[in-house]
């Protein structure tokens, strides 16, 4: 199956050349290939990309909508391998390096390559070889000059052997043994090779990944997955974003001003929405909204038929459009839409056609077609990130009404069906991660994002609202949405970005003999990559049985030395009311050991759909000095709910620990005395709750006094308390403040450490820092005062780090290609990050199809029926 389109009527070698679907060679009669209008009157006109040091990676916010392009900085989605990585410092000296002046003497050296001994030595040669050419006494001088010679030789090379010595001691016991024990292994077991060009492997290209977004209408990409999606543009990954609905709501393309006095028309109003995205996607991928598009019909697996457009300039970006009718009500009942099918209150759903697509023919989707036909898309596709929004989103606690529009999380939930039924039918596809994104709480949150971040977004919603009018995409149903054109950024939606799951820091972590041990989510079960002690060869990933497994996990050492690993499930039945989420764990059957626990559920405090769409949290876990386990969640109604595990080793109940207007998930740590500590952000501050000894019950929620914050938290125990780290809102400098427990919560050394305005989660071992920044790719610090650096990886999720034995740190992300990367440095202030290293094989192909046919008609690329 290829990776990506291929232009119109191709079939993919070794895929099926029969069948319906994505994947069918389409038939003349339904292809329809149409460029839009731009492109039939010759306007391509794209920009070419802007290079990376006029953009905001330079501490410059980006738009959240686009990415901006870096090729003059080489910065990726991933690294290079490690020889080739990008660093901000001059990395240390590689084995080969080191070990070269113990090499036999070469006659001759590369330049580039040649340690001083070397370059000495043959200087003394050619000098010794005159002097034999001029006779006896040159000789007899030659043989004085030459024992002078050979002595310096000797002290030089005793020299350098001392200080390789020294350096491979001090590397051996910081990142390199970490972060290339397979590489050392691998030396150690084969024999020394001539080092001949010709047998030096090439290295390996970086893999920017394959990023799919399935959304319910056009703009919820614009409004709730960006800047995310203006980064992967700007990587150079794939990008392809499905429209569910066509969006068409009431018909009317105008502002309030103009609304009473607009004619509606559905299919019109449709397409102008689809031409404000055209137009909002070019300008990210470009800089000009204009650039031409090629716009295709396909057949989808499900039985109908979906628009594809490709962007000509930059054929890897495509817009799907499946054009089925939406609810037209946020929370209101609606039996003809997604919820409606869902719930089996209609058969089918029916499409709703924009005017202007390439599709003629109308169809309707049982629920099955539609979980269909987002398989099939993925099998074209084949994502190593899939973005989605939040399939429980949750009721406000006064009126029980959605806090998101039901269009979103039922698409999510289809989104659910479809990705599990990949994983588990499709076996010749790369591995996945999923992201979800938070949607209308937002505007009820602190922003996310510093000023000219948002900026950047709002400017990319403006050209999907069409604010000047101009038709620059000769249509007469209108180049964008009207309806938003009075307020362009939403109810504050433009000055966030929040995920919904996937916000841990504690999935990465390191056991009593200094192995690491990665957790995360791929194709809907939980990976483990593992590495046994310092410098062992890494394993994985290995997905644990089990499938329906939430984005992000989070572990937690017990008393034993075992590695517990907890997250949520969601599970489907015959009936739409069986749809659940539920709390589970599994266990390291012994200290270090590979084999884990079958997984074993928590249940959950929100046992019925109806009440709060099950909506909980990802659970927060911890234990405190009497070796007592316990995992807290936010719950549907916004409070604190936790179990405590007995010492027979069952579990109490969901005890209610109170709180209101809690917000994302809730961080835990232990204190110096053994105390457990919980905390939970709200929209205004931080509240928490402390044992008043190890084994007590936890006490009375408490205000810390703290100001808002964005989320999510992290804490960690050190100092005596705990010290958590979060961003200030507006700006995405990162904060810390210790906290005590010893007479009741106390919050000191309240600290702004600065940043690179980015947004998301922190993770904090030793003296380190990292998390996202500006731009999308890692930023870390380590020492007070000390500029943030930049690491050229754009990833999924949160980072995780840890403490490697007493004076080592490591450091772990998934990048886009659902693939681990690890670095580490000394744990001690100033230090710099070791190269990156990918765990594990590629996630993809070393070299992917193109996008489009090199044969495709003249009018331009098309994408080819899937």
């Amino acid at each position: 199956m290829s990776d990506s389109w291929q232009g119109p009527g191709a079939r993919d070698p070794q895929g099926p050349s029969t069948g319906s679907g994505w994947g069918q060679q389409a038939r003349p009669s339904e292809q329809g290939q149409q460029p839009d209008r731009a492109a039939r009157q010759g306007r391509q006109q794209p920009y070419p990309a802007r290079d990376a040091r006029q953009q905001p990676y330079q501490g410059h916010p980006q738009e959240r909508h686009a990415y901006a392009h870096p090729p003059r900085q080489h910065v990726h989605p991933h690294p290079h391998p490690p020889e080739q990585a990008h660093q901000a410092e001059p990395r240390a000296e590689s084995p080969e390096r080191a070990e070269a002046p113990e090499a036999p003497e070469a006659e001759t050296a590369a330049p580039e390559t040649a340690a001083p001994e070397v370059a000495a030595e043959t200087s003394g040669s050619r000098r010794q070889a005159r002097r034999r050419a001029r006779g006896k006494d040159g000789a007899r001088d030659g043989a004085r000059d030459g024992a002078r010679d050979g002595a310096r030789r000797r002290r030089r090379r005793r020299g350098g052997l001392l200080k390789v010595v020294a350096f491979c001691v001090v590397t051996a016991v910081g990142s390199l043994i970490l972060l290339r024990g397979n590489e050392l292994l691998d030396r150690l077991g084969t024999p020394t090779a001539p080092d001949k060009a010709a047998e030096t492997p090439a290295p390996e290209p970086p893999d920017p990944g394959r990023v799919l977004q399935v959304i319910a209408h056009p703009d919820d990409d614009l409004y709730f997955m960006n800047p995310d999606l203006r980064y992967s543009i700007s990587a150079g990954s794939p990008v392809t974003s499905v429209y569910l609905t066509s969006g068409e709501a009431d018909g009317i393309n105008a502002g309030s001003a103009k609304a009473a006095t607009t004619k509606p028309d559905k299919p019109a109003y449709a397409e102008a929405r689809q031409n404000g995205i055209r137009a909002a996607y070019a300008k990210m991928a470009t800089g000009d909204r204009g650039s031409p598009w090629t716009r295709t019909v396909v057949p989808t697996k499900g039985g109908g038929h979906a628009e594809v457009d490709v962007l000509m300039a930059k054929p890897q970006v495509n817009l799907v459009w499946l054009q089925l009718r939406e609810a037209g009500t946020v929370y209101e009942t609606a039996p003809n839409s997604l919820h409606g099918l869902w719930d089996g209150k209609i058969p089918r759903l029916d499409s709703m056609l924009a005017s202007g697509t390439p599709v003629k023919q109308p169809f309707s989707y049982s629920k099955d077609q539609v979980v269909q036909t987002l398989v099939g898309i993925l099998e074209q596709y084949r994502p190593t990130t899939v973005r989605s929004q939040d399939p429980t989103p949750g009721r406000y606690p006064d009126t029980k009404r959605y806090t998101d529009h039901q269009d979103h999380f039922y698409g999510a939930r289809f989104v659910q069906l479809a990705t599990a039924a990949y994983a588990k039918d499709v076996t010749d596809r790369p591995h996945f991660a999923v992201q979800n994104y938070a949607g209308y709480i937002n505007g009820s949150l602190p922003s996310a994002l510093d000023p000219d971040e948002a900026k950047e977004k709002l400017d990319i919603l403006g050209t999907y609202a069409w604010l000047d009018r101009q038709n620059h995409c000769n249509s007469p149903a209108g180049c964008g949405d009207l309806k938003i054109s009075d307020q362009p950024g939403g109810n504050r939606w433009s000055d966030s970005i929040n995920y919904a799951r996937g916000t841990s820091t504690n999935w990465l972590t390191s056991d009593a003999q200094q192995g690491l041990w990665a957790f995360k989510v791929l194709d809907g079960q939980v990976a483990v990559w593992h590495r046994a002690g310092p410098a062992g060869r890494w394993k994985g990933p290995d997905l644990l049985p089990g499938t329906g497994m939430d984005p992000g996990v989070s572990t937690v050492t017990l008393a034993d030395g075992r590695t517990a690993v907890f997250g949520t499930r969601t599970s489907f039945g015959a009936k739409p009311t069986d749809y659940r989420r539920e709390v589970v764990h599994a266990v390291q059957k012994q200290p270090g050991a590979e084999q884990f626990t079958e997984w074993q559920s928590l249940g959950t405090p929100e046992t019925a759909d109806e009440n709060w769409t099950s909506d909980i949290s990802a659970p927060a876990v911890s234990v405190d000095g009497t070796g007592q386990l316990a995992a807290y969640v936010r719950d549907g109604a916004a409070g604190l709910r936790g179990r405590v595990q007995q010492p027979d080793g069952s579990w109490g109940p969901w005890e209610r620990y109170g709180g209101t207007d809690l917000h994302g998930s809730p961080a835990t740590a232990t204190d110096g005395a053994g105390r457990r500590m919980v905390f939970a952000a709200t929209s205004k501050s931080v509240v928490g709750w402390t044992q008043p000894t190890p084994g007590a019950p936890l006490g009375q929620v408490t205000a810390t006094g703290l100001p808002d914050t964005t989320l999510p938290l992290t804490a960690d125990g050190r100092e005596g308390g705990v010290r958590l780290w979060f961003r200030k809102p507006g700006s995405g400098n990162v904060r810390t403040a210790l906290i005590t427990g010893e007479g009741g919560l106390k919050v000191s050394q309240m600290t702004d450490l600065g940043g690179l305005q980015g947004f998301g989660s922190v993770t904090a071992s030793g003296h380190l820092l990292a998390g996202r920044t500006a731009g999308g790719q890692l930023g870390s610090e380590s020492g007070s005062g000390r500029p943030w650096e930049r690491s050229p990886l754009l990833f999924v999720g949160a980072p995780s780090s840890t403490m490697t034995g007493k004076g080592l740190v490591s450091l772990a992300v998934v990048g886009l290609d659902a693939r681990l990367y690890v670095t580490s440095s000394a744990d001690v202030p100033n230090a710099h990050l070791a190269p990156w290293q990918p765990v594990g094989p590629r996630n993809a192909p070393p070299s992917l199809p193109s996008p489009v046919s090199p044969t495709s008609p003249a009018s331009g690329p098309a994408p080819a029926a899937p």
